[in-house]
């Protein structure tokens, strides 16, 4: 007897595919295969989870144009409009050159065991790079993190490259004041309804949208939470979605209350994007004081991991080893299994 692997009972004896004639079916091996069967078996050991893996996450909103404290401006101040344009593109050019290293950075966060990255006390989520309204410069990233305690949140932002970038750093010890980066908490919806592949008909699209200061004391935020949901749903088009809260010390405290809503959700074109949110019913009940509506790039910060290939072993499809050891990956630990095999 052998067992499915559903774990039901089998019998070959119940199969509709015979033994057949072994010789007439044998083909020649392909070049490099060899015998799984002759591979040698190995206890592996559970990949082990971060720490940081909590469901505690925070959300920070990082706007270069407002956070820069680089001056893009040039000795001739005749031309406003031009100096606009260079202090733009200037700070397009400095964020593309330090993606790679946010992406990076994000990834060596993320890669926690007992011998690398101890110290580690955040996961960085995901990370959206935010693009203008023309789609032709970046403008921002959004960011979400996973930590135990705020602190640890903002620590971990602190050592963003391009946060770093903007904010500048003490000269004397290298750290960076991080306390004017916007970060909330995010209540995401867990409703498997409301998960769509990023890009499935249309472009990824985000909503930061913020509350009228009254908003909490008229109600309108409960009276139009089951409407705004069935919208959401209907739609089929949401990535992700859920309400902005206060970011205070404890999850459960309640003065962490909603103040926002952040939406992802694919669109076509920007028009159709900026007139699926107006008619979500929680802007027409006029829940909103502001909302901005972004194209974004959703970064690999996650980082994808290849094994070698057991059945075709002299196949180098990826030359991972060397490119995780150019980027500071523990290529030699063992305790790492899943990336050094």
């Amino acid at each position: 007897m052998s067992f499915m692997a559903d774990s039901s009972d089998y019998k070959a004896s119940n199969s509709d595919f015979g033994d057949g004639d072994k010789t007439a079916t044998s083909e020649a091996p392909l070049r490099g295969e060899v015998d799984l069967a002759e591979v040698p078996v190995t206890e592996e050991i559970p990949v082990p989870m971060s720490r940081n893996n909590v469901g505690n996450r925070f959300v920070a909103v990082v706007y270069d144009r407002i956070h820069s404290t680089k001056d893009y401006t040039s000795e001739d101040e005749s031309d406003d409009d031009d100096n606009e344009a260079d202090m733009l593109w200037g700070m397009h050019n400095d964020r593309i050159e330090l993606t790679e290293e946010h992406v990076m950075w994000a990834r060596k966060q993320n890669l926690y065991n007992d011998t690398f990255n101890t110290e580690s006390m955040a996961d960085i989520l995901w990370s959206h790079q935010l693009l203008s309204s023309d789609l032709q410069r970046t403008i921002g990233h959004v960011m979400c993190v996973d930590s135990s305690t705020i602190d640890d949140c903002r620590e971990a932002l602190s050592r963003d490259p391009i946060i770093r970038s903007l904010l500048g750093t003490d000269n004397k010890n290298g750290e960076c004041d991080v306390s004017s980066i916007p970060l909330y908490r995010w209540r995401q919806i867990r409703d498997h309804t409301l998960r769509r592949d990023d890009g499935r008909d249309g472009r990824p699209n985000m909503l930061l949208a913020f509350d009228r200061k009254e908003a909490m004391s008229d109600g309108v935020r409960e009276e139009v939470t089951n409407d705004h949901l069935e919208y959401l749903i209907r739609s089929e088009r949401i990535i992700a979605a859920g309400p902005l809260h206060v970011a205070t010390a404890e999850k459960t405290d309640p003065k962490s209350i909603p103040i926002g809503t952040l939406l992802f959700f694919n669109s076509p074109d920007r028009d159709e994007a900026i007139d699926f949110v107006q008619n979500d019913p929680a802007a027409m009940a006029g829940l909103y004081e502001t909302m901005s509506v972004h194209r974004f790039n959703n970064l690999d910060v996650t980082g994808k991991f290849v094994s070698e290939n057991l059945y075709f072993p002299k196949q180098n499809t990826y030359q991972m080893k060397e490119a995780m050891e150019y980027w500071g990956y523990p290529v030699e630990d063992q305790q790492t299994k899943w990336l050094n095999w």
